[in-house]
């Protein structure tokens, strides 16, 4: 049970406040650099770096420089994950990601291949659709240099996300709560209200948190059904990427050098932003997995109880 892989190291209460702490530092460490340019670039063009919104400080710097500093926080924040697991609860990086004697990559890859060509069919069947509402953005050097940030820093972002949410917040309430709805649940919620300050909400309306949390919930069921992170970490790096690099608008987080640019200006999230990603395509993803994986028992993997390992019981009673 992969929640129950958290019994394999030291798991108190007291250590997940304790790391959550030190995670937090390591991602405002992280942060740093991109403050620090944000503040330099706008006082070195003599406008006033003191109350901006995050909206504002990812439209100072130039695209490319804005998302290579801005991932740096995200990388960070999955190295401080690791020294967490590693060195405060004892814990192996595959025991945090699966309950299976390895990490499945055949897994990861599924999921990355599967979603990375239905966003990107729906990106291209919408600009067929609607061609007026985009605009070819697309520059050779720009690009390329993009590809090389987005490749190599998009993954550790969305990994950094799944390990934290998924992996070290879902197994440490779950061993605290000994149940698996509340980690799933909360979880979920949360993921979703951190979103809350994108650029997005404002422009969109708070409907679209039922994304958002939506999101994590589909990527904490798969997660549980799985008995791992493997196909939430495929997903949630295909999604991040491919919109990367294929569309970008002035109202989204991820301001880049993207092929195209959608210059249409949505009013409140309707039916194809929100409701139909949560209620309609990923339960069909998940449904799509289930035959692949051969899932059973959701009652049980999704609300059933968590309990410690019957060896780890007896090694208690011994001592």
């Amino acid at each position: 049970m992969y929640i129950a892989q958290a019994f394999k190291g030291l798991h108190e209460w007291w250590r997940y406040i304790i790391g959550i702490l030190i995670i937090f530092l390591a991602v405002v460490i992280g942060q740093m650099p991109f403050t620090l340019a944000v503040l330099f670039k706008t006082v070195s063009d003599g406008g006033n770096a003191f109350g901006m919104t995050e909206a504002q400080m990812m439209t100072v710097l130039e695209p490319n420089l804005n998302l290579f500093l801005m991932l740096l926080s995200f990388a960070a924040g999955l190295v401080g994950v690791f020294i967490v697991a590693k060195y405060l609860h004892k814990q192996s990086i595959v025991s945090l990601t699966t309950a299976r004697d390895k990490i499945d990559w055949k897994r990861f890859w599924f999921a990355f291949i599967l979603w990375g060509f239905v966003s990107t069919s729906f990106i291209f069947l919408d600009y067929f659709l609607s061609p007026e509402d985009y605009v070819l953005n697309f520059k050779l050097v720009p690009f390329i240099i993009l590809c090389v940030i987005a490749i190599a820093l998009i993954p550790l972002q969305t990994s950094f996300e799944e390990y934290l949410f998924r992996g070290y917040l879902m197994q440490g309430m779950g061993v605290i709560t000994k149940n698996k709805w509340v980690p799933l649940l909360t979880t979920s919620v949360v993921f979703g209200l951190l979103h809350i300050a994108n650029p997005e909400v404002k422009q969109l309306g708070y409907i679209v948190m039922v994304y958002y949390i939506g999101t994590g919930l589909f990527l904490g069921i798969a997660t549980l059904m799985d008995e791992g992170l493997e196909l939430a970490l495929g997903f949630h790096a295909a999604n991040n990427l491919f919109t990367a690099l294929l569309v970008t608008a002035d109202w989204t987080a991820l301001q880049t050098h993207s092929v195209f640019k959608d210059t249409s200006l949505p009013g409140a999230a309707g039916f194809m932003d929100v409701f139909m990603p949560v209620f309609v395509i990923f339960p069909v993803v998940l449904f799509v997995f289930s035959k692949k994986y051969n899932w059973n028992n959701w009652k049980e993997k999704l609300f059933g109880t968590v309990e410690a390992p019957i060896i780890e019981s007896e090694n208690i009673t011994n001592n």
